[in-house]
């Protein structure tokens, strides 16, 4: 079926994204928004807006009742659930199914499976696709479990099975702080994922975060649109993507991205989504780390390189079709990197909110800009910093870097703090431009 009517489900930049696509394909638009949201840019250009409730995310974008209501009060044929909130959530994609409207987004199977990170590890393994071997911590005593990460030898990572985001993650290298740590991440995780199942695993001391765009449809094929380099990270959240990834050889490339595909079809995926890696450069080796059953923050560099529109693919799926490119008509061209703007103190981290005196986006050849901002408007306190998102794409990185130092110097946003000074500091940087780095870039720059 064709939708005519797509409600979203979230807020931000995603929100005016979808809703783009949406526009372009003649699907008609609703958005919800909190009281908080109201003047939000994504509630200006939709053809439709419900308040769904306060500005406190739980009692709005994560109220479920109120989110299927303003769906059916609007004849929403389906909805798109962004990244965040409820884009991941098994129960609320069963709701939907039970209501009568169509998530967009994967089968429910898929992201119950895909949503365990000790589940999906050993389904990777499966299918044949190296991971590094998790040792769970769930009902088994402090003796165990300090046994087996002795003989698995530290540094150590713990992680949250329901995580994601980069939360719910630490890294060990005292064992002292081993049973303490997992002590607080089993109340964080419960209290942020209503599940404290935690595991560990060997970190990695010089690795790469990559990650493979796969695009899949409800008739079993699966193709990917290539790899992503998502290494600069503060606190396991991304700061700067990047693809092609700059330090894996072609043949590397090939195994990493079929592998991607491998899996999908190894677990009967029909959406778009993103399976990650890390990627040790010392052993040129890479293991699979987690799938990510949504659209992803970093998407638009995989489109600016590929010219495939991810979120009309997404929607596509959705409504049966079949998958319109086969593996050969997906042609790389050039070099993408986007840089994650947020509303926050340089210093501290610290979020910025406040009203924007003046904004201003940079334009010009290869540059996109991906925001739900404007002169006047007031970001509120109460959700994820990030405000825009710049995407440039040239020939090559070099050029690509340059581009992009030209477009951060044309952005500007007064009234509030950013992070656009970061971003400079990182391109300029010659550990940077030389490819000379790993996940722990920033936490060592930053010292």
């Amino acid at each position: 079926m064709k939708f005519k009517k797509i409600l979203i489900a979230n807020r931000g930049e995603i929100a005016v994204r979808i809703l783009r696509t949406c526009k372009e394909l003649g699907i008609e638009t609703v958005c919800v928004h909190s009281t908080a949201d109201e003047n939000s840019l994504h509630v200006k250009l939709a053809d439709e807006s419900v308040c769904i409730g306060p500005a406190k995310s739980a009692l709005s974008y994560l109220n479920i009742p109120a989110i299927l209501s303003a769906a059916e009060i609007t004849g929403a044929e389906a909805i798109h659930p962004g990244f965040g909130f409820l884009s991941e959530n098994k129960e609320f994609a069963e709701l939907c199914a039970k209501w009568g409207i169509e998530f967009i987004g994967p089968n429910v199977e898929c992201i119950d499976k895909m949503g365990s990170k000790i589940l999906s590890k050993e389904l990777a393994e499966a299918a044949g696709i190296p991971i590094l071997k998790p040792i769970k911590v769930n009902g088994r005593t402090d003796s165990d479990i300090v046994a087996d990460v002795e003989r698995m030898g530290y540094p150590v990572l713990i992680k949250a099975s329901a995580g994601g985001g980069g939360r719910g993650m630490q890294m060990i290298d005292d064992p002292k702080n081993l049973l303490p740590a997992i002590t607080r991440l089993k109340t964080e995780a419960k209290a942020g994922f209503g599940d404290d199942t935690l595991f560990v695993e060997k970190f990695i001391t010089n690795p790469r975060h990559v990650e493979v765009q796969i695009l899949a449809d409800k008739h079993g094929n699966v193709i990917h649109l290539g790899e992503r380099d998502c290494t600069v990270q503060r606190r396991f959240q991304k700061v700067v993507e990047e693809s092609p990834c700059p330090v894996l050889t072609e043949q590397k490339r090939q195994e990493i991205c079929q592998s991607a595909v491998d899996l999908a079809k190894h677990v009967g995926y029909d959406s778009v989504g993103t399976v990650e890696y890390l990627y040790d450069q010392d052993e040129q080796k890479f293991y699979f780390m987690e799938m990510n059953t949504r659209i992803q923050v970093e998407h638009p560099v995989t489109e600016q390189r590929t010219g495939v529109d991810l979120i009309a693919q997404q929607i596509r799926s959705a409504e049966n079709e079949v998958l319109e490119f086969k593996q050969e008509d997906i042609k790389f061209s050039g070099h993408s990197i986007e840089c994650r703007i947020n509303a926050e103190d340089p210093v501290t981290s610290m979020p910025s909110p406040g009203e924007i005196i003046y904004y201003h986006r940079p334009a010009g050849i290869g540059v996109r800009v991906d925001d739900f901002i404007y002169s006047g408007y007031k970001v509120p306190p109460f959700y994820d910093s990030m405000i825009a998102k710049v995407i440039v794409t040239a020939r090559n990185r070099d050029e690509c870097l340059d581009r992009m130092r030209r477009a951060l110097n044309e952005t500007f946003i007064d009234g509030i703090k950013t992070n656009k000074d970061l971003h400079l500091s990182i391109i300029d940087d010659p550990d940077f431009r030389g490819n000379n780095y790993a996940t722990n870039f920033l936490a060592l720059k930053m010292k």
